[in-house]
């Protein structure tokens, strides 16, 4: 096979990668890799080896770094919840090494929870959407640790899940 030709195989499948955003990259590259594979030794057998080793490696990949983002952003909320009295609004936003999943809002605290074990703080915050004008609100319980103010409720990005995500 030419590398042209080559070319002429790869590139729509790139091109549909970057169309379809991030659930499908771990089957596209792997499609590429094995088709590339394919193409160099001839072996179906290796290819399709070297196109479920590269789907997964990706696949795993991409949820690493999901999950970096989703908790960096957990991390600024809470940290905006941490350091706001009952009653005021604040901005809080993310931004992450790759212009992908910035993120933004406003956080208002509605109530302190103190208890013998916890200092915790319940509030709403909203992740704001700027090409479709909207704005979605949630509640969430933010609670002081030795670190800082983290995120109190176990979401994905919280390390416990482990290999479980």
């Amino acid at each position: 096979m030419s590398r042209l030709h080559r070319l002429q195989v790869i590139a729509p499948v790139l091109a549909a990668a970057l169309a379809t955003g991030c659930a499908s990259v771990g089957d596209l590259t792997g499609a590429v890799a094995g088709v590339a594979t394919g193409a160099v030794t001839a072996n179906p057998a290796l290819a399709a080896g070297a196109a479920i080793g590269v789907a997964a490696a990706t696949d795993a990949g991409t949820k690493y770094v999901m999950r970096n983002w989703h908790q960096a952003e957990q991390d600024s909320i809470a940290a905006t919840i941490g350091a706001m009295p009952v009653d005021e609004q604040h901005r809080w936003e993310i931004r992450h090494p790759l212009p992908y999943a910035n993120e933004h809002g406003w956080v208002r605290v509605v109530r302190v929870i103190r208890t013998p074990l916890a200092q915790c703080r319940e509030a709403l915050f909203s992740v704001d959407d700027d090409n479709k004008q909207q704005r979605a609100w949630f509640l969430v319980t933010a609670c002081r640790q030795p670190s800082g103010w983290k995120w109190a409720v176990a979401e994905p990005a919280v390390p416990r899940w482990g290999n479980l995500q």
